[in-house]
C-alpha cells in the first residue's frame, strides 16, 4: 500500500489479514481531502503486464488501457456502444462491408498533439503484423478486408482494409458483415497509437509510465511491468476533461481478500473486492454490491505437449473430469459470492436472441452437468489405457479465491476418480496465462472475458489452432458457417453458434466450463459514477465522484 498509510499505522497483521487502523487526516486523503482535489484509492487482483494495446491479454492492462487510451467507441454504464474518439455512430454501407467514421475535432494526446485517422490506420496495421506478435491479431483473421492474408500469407500490412480519407475521416472495408464490429472497436487493440512516439521506443513502448503516451482521461504515473501500485492522473488534454472529475487514483495490487477487507474497513480502499467468508459476513452490509460479470472459468485439458499426446486426448479422461467436478459446491461454499455454476461456455444474461429476445443460456440449455455415476463409468474405461495410478498437475494463478477453488477441485477429482493424484501449482496470473498460451502444462485453470458483445468471442477463443490443442474438423466449420456464411441471417448465425458450443462442451468435452463470476465489492457510501461492463473492461470510473 501507499507508503506514508502504512507508515501511520502501528498495526500488526495477525491470522488471516491486516488489524484495521485509523487514518485520520492523512495527506494524500482517502478521496478528496487534498484540497478539494478528488483522489480515490482502488485494487487491481494482479499487476498490469503491459500498457502496449497489442500486447493485451489480462483484465488489469484492458482496465488501465480504457482509462489511459480511448479508441472510436466506449461502453457506457447501460453496456450501450456509445461514440468516443468518433463523433458518432458509424456510417455503413448497405452491404454491411465499409464502414466511414468522422473523428472529434478536439481529440488530442496528452502531448497536444491531435488524435487523427492516421493513428487508427497506424496502429491496425501494427496489430496485423505478424512480426508485433499481438495476442489479438486473429480479431483482423476474416473480419478486415485483407487481414487473413497479411497474417496467414505473407501480405502487405499497409494492403489492410483501413485507410484515412483525411485527419478526420476513417474508411474501414470489411472481408464479409461483421455483426459485431460496432463493439469490436471499443476494446483496446482496436485504439489508436501515435506513430512518431511508438517508433521512438520501438519494444520498449507502454514497457512503464515514461513510454507512454495517453489520449484517454487519465495518464498513468508510477508505473512498470514489476508495479504492484501505480497512479492515474485527469489528463487536461481529454476532449471531455470537464466531466472528470476525479483527479487521481491510486492502484494497489492486493491478491489477498482478507487484506482488501481490512485496506477497506481502515479507510486505506475506497472499493475492495471480496469473496468466500468475507461476503458471508457482510451480507447485510450497505456497502456491499454484488456485480453480475460475464467472465467464465473454466478448465483447459491440454490434449498435445511437445508432438505428444498427452493423458487429456484420451477423451474418457475429459469426460471423466467434467462429470465429477461438483460446480454448484464451489460457487455455493467455496466462492460464496453470488457468482453461478456454468453449463456452457457462453455466459447468461450476456445476448439475446435477435429474433425472439430469448437469453442465449436459455435457448441453449445445460451442458455436462455433474453425474457422479458417468464420471467414475468414464474413469474407469480410462484407466484400462492409462494405468491405475495417474498424477495431473493443475495450473492455477496465484489470486486467492483461484487458489481455493483449485484446492476444492483437487479434494472433489481425487474422491471421486480413484487412483488420481491431482497437484496443485500456484503462480503469478501473468506467468500462468504465459504458461498455458506456450501449452506448457496438463489441467489449467482458465479464464476468458467478452472482448466484444457476441458469442463468437468465446467460441473462436477455441477454433483450431488452440492452446488446448483442441481439434475439431467439425466445429472449425460451425465456425467458418457462422463467419462467413451467416452473417446477413441472424437466426441461422443464432442456431450455429448453440451447435458449435454444444460440440464444443458437450460432444467433444474439450473445456470444462466451471462458474461465471458475480463481483462482491465492498464501496464507499460516497464513491459514485462507478459502472461495471459485460464485456471489454470489467471496471469503468471515468466519470465517478467522490463527494
Amino acid at each position: 500500500m501507499k507508503k506514508k498509510i502504512i507508515l501511520a499505522c502501528s498495526s500488526f497483521i495477525v491470522g488471516v489479514g491486516l488489524v484495521g487502523c485509523t487514518t485520520g487526516n492523512n495527506t494524500e486523503g482517502t478521496s478528496g481531502s487534498d484540497n478539494d482535489a478528488q483522489t480515490v484509492h482502488l485494487m487491481e487482483e494482479n499487476e498490469v503486464a503491459s500498457m502496449n494495446t497489442l500486447v493485451t491479454q489480462d483484465t488489469a492492462s484492458i482496465n488501465a488501457q480504457v482509462h489511459v487510451f480511448e479508441g472510436l467507441y466506449n461502453i457506457d454504464q447501460d453496456n450501450e456502444i456509445v461514440p468516443a474518439v468518433a463523433e458518432d455512430m458509424p456510417e455503413i454501407s448497405e452491404d454491411g462491408k465499409t464502414y466511414t467514421i468522422q473523428l472529434r475535432d478536439d481529440a488530442n494526446w496528452s502531448n497536444g498533439d491531435p488524435v487523427t485517422a492516421d493513428d487508427f490506420v497506424y496502429a491496425w496495421r501494427r496489430l496485423a503484423s505478424p512480426e508485433n506478435e499481438a495476442n489479438y491479431m486473429f480479431l483482423l483473421d476474416g473480419t478486415v478486408a485483407n487481414g487473413s492474408e497479411i497474417i496467414n500469407d505473407g501480405m502487405d500490412p499497409e494492403k489492410l482494409g483501413v485507410k484515412a480519407n483525411n485527419d478526420k475521416e476513417l474508411e474501414i472495408q470489411l472481408e464479409k458483415p461483421v455483426p459485431y464490429f460496432t463493439s469490436l472497436m471499443t476494446f483496446p487493440p482496436f485504439f489508436p497509437q501515435n506513430e512518431e512516439f511508438v517508433e521512438e521506443y520501438g519494444k520498449e513502448y507502454g514497457n512503464d509510465s515514461e513510454k507512454i503516451l495517453s489520449n484517454g482521461a487519465f495518464t498513468m504515473e508510477n508505473w512498470d511491468q514489476s508495479s504492484m501500485e501505480w497512479d492515474l492522473e485527469k489528463n487536461p488534454e481529454y476532449y471531455d476533461a470537464d466531466k472528470v472529475k476525479l483527479d487521481r487514483v491510486n492502484v494497489d495490487v492486493i491478491k489477498e481478500t482478507a487484506t482488501a477487507f481490512n485496506l477497506f474497513q481502515s479507510d486505506e480502499l475506497d472499493q475492495a473486492e471480496i469473496s468466500g467468508e468475507h461476503v458471508k459476513q457482510n451480507e447485510d452490509n450497505p456497502n456491499l454490491q454484488k456485480v453480475p460479470d460475464s467472465k467464465v472459468f473454466y478448465f483447459k485439458m491440454n490434449q498435445k505437449s511437445k508432438d505428444k499426446d498427452t493423458i487429456f486426448a484420451n477423451e474418457d479422461v475429459r469426460r471423466a473430469v467434467a462429470y465429477a467436478i461438483d460446480k454448484e459446491g464451489i460457487v455455493d461454499d467455496v466462492l460464496a459470492d453470488g457468482s453461478s455454476a456454468s453449463y456452457g461456455y457462453i455466459p447468461k444474461d450476456f445476448v439475446k436472441n435477435p429474433e425472439t429476445d430469448a437469453d442465449f443460456r436459455e435457448d441453449a440449455g445445460d451442458l455436462m452437468k455433474t453425474n457422479e455415476d458417468k464420471a467414475k463409468e468414464h474413469w474407469e474405461k480410462a484407466k484400462k489405457e492409462i494405468g491405475d495410478e495417474i498424477t495431473i498437475e493443475l495450473l492455477t494463478s496465484d489470486e486467492d479465491a483461484e487458489k481455493k477453488v483449485a484446492e476444492t477441485v483437487q479434494y472433489q477429482l481425487q474422491e471421486a476418480l480413484p487412483g488420481l493424484n491431482l497437484e496443485v501449482k500456484s503462480v503469478p496470473l501473468n506467468n500462468s496465462i504465459d504458461l498455458t498460451r506456450n501449452g506448457e502444462y496438463e489441467l489449467a485453470m482458465g479464464r476468458w472475458g467478452p472482448d466484444y458483445q457476441d458469442p463468437m468471442t468465446y467460441l473462436e477463443s477455441l477454433r483450431s489452432p488452440n492452446n488446448t490443442n483442441y481439434e475439431s474438423d467439425e466445429y472449425d466449420d460451425l465456425l467458418d458457417k457462422i463467419t462467413n456464411d451467416y452473417g446477413n441471417d441472424p437466426e441461422k448465425r443464432w442456431q450455429a453458434m448453440i451447435d458449435a458450443e454444444k460440440t464444443l462442451v458437450e460432444e467433444d468435452a474439450a473445456i470444462v466450463p466451471l462458474y461465471q463470476q458475480t463481483r462482491s465489492l465492498l464501496v464507499k457510501d460516497n464513491l459514485k459514477g462507478i459502472y461495471y461492463p459485460n464485456f471489454g473492461a470489467s471496471t469503468i470510473f471515468k466519470y465517478a465522484t467522490y463527494n
